[in-house]
């Protein structure tokens, strides 16, 4: 049921215009702080989680080779005592 007091339908239109523009500053207030965000950690070195996983995944399989020499020199240690 619609109203028939057109000041009643000019402060709906009023509202609805209000909501729509505190959405959309909302949205580029959000937007902004994003960039702001990028800009100041893009500068400090902060690595990507892929970067990182593929060091971790290295010094794991480094950290392996290692103990595997480890265990070879001390065998070999032993025989020649």
């Amino acid at each position: 049921m619609q109203s028939q007091n057109p000041l009643i339908a000019d402060f709906v239109k009023l509202a609805n215009s209000a909501a729509g523009t505190l959405a959309g500053m909302g949205r580029e207030a959000r937007d902004a702080a994003r960039e702001r965000a990028k800009e100041t950690f893009g500068g400090m070195d902060f690595v990507s989680r892929e970067e990182f996983d593929a060091v971790k995944m290295m010094a794991g399989k480094a950290r392996e080779e290692a103990e595997d020499l480890k265990a070879r020199v001390a065998a070999l240690e032993a025989k020649i005592k």
